[in-house]
């Protein structure tokens, strides 16, 4: 069973964790392969697990001034987004190198992390955006970056477990409309983030 969040006891003092930070680097790279999914040319999902969120708390707490102060802080910051047993988490990113048209594009987005859904064979999952802050300004404009949970159903959880079955991700936006079908290792890889 998928760990559901992380402790104070999960994190490493960093003087052992810079001994291992380039091997759980290439770790975490090889794990992401399969938890994520681009739809469009600008957004891709980055599903969210325990092991995502232990390397990004390790990450932060090796890049910024703090040390042991800041890991509470931290695992307020992370452990949302650790499925926790009947959902998928996705940090929803929209990447777009060119600055004058990330500007452009953003502008024209708000709301956009209301309008994502999956569905698994035939039924949708609406996403459930992170309230930690406002995603959207009174603009209009859209942040690049979105987190989003999808709360399964046993039913639906139960659909999403079978081999082969048909998953897509969508973003319904009127100024970005674009769906992704998820390869089956990407389906098997986020299957086991369910209990």
């Amino acid at each position: 069973m998928a760990k559901h969040e992380l402790t104070g006891a999960d994190i490493m003092p960093m003087d052992e964790y810079v001994k291992v930070r380039s091997e759980r680097r290439r770790a975490v790279t090889e794990l992401k392969k399969n938890r994520r999914l681009a739809a469009g040319p600008d957004a891709t999902f980055y599903f969210e697990c325990f092991e995502t969120m232990w390397h990004q708390v390790h990450e932060m707490l090796y890049i910024e001034p703090g040390g042991e102060a800041r890991i509470a802080d931290e695992l307020a910051a992370y452990n949302p987004l650790i499925p926790k047993g009947s959902e998928l988490v996705a940090t929803l990113m929209f990447e777009i190198d060119n600055a004058e048209r990330r500007g452009r594009i953003l502008a024209g987005l708000g709301g956009v992390e209301g309008t994502v859904t999956l569905r698994v064979d035939g039924e949708t999952v609406k996403a459930v955006p992170e309230n930690d802050v406002e995603r959207t300004s009174s603009e209009g404009k859209a942040s690049s970056i979105h987190f989003l949970h999808f709360p399964f159903t046993p039913g639906q959880v139960e659909k999403f477990r079978r081999s082969g079955a048909a998953v897509t991700v969508g973003i319904g936006h009127e100024k970005y409309r674009h769906m992704a079908t998820m390869p089956e290792s990407v389906r098997q890889a986020l299957a086991g983030d369910f209990d």
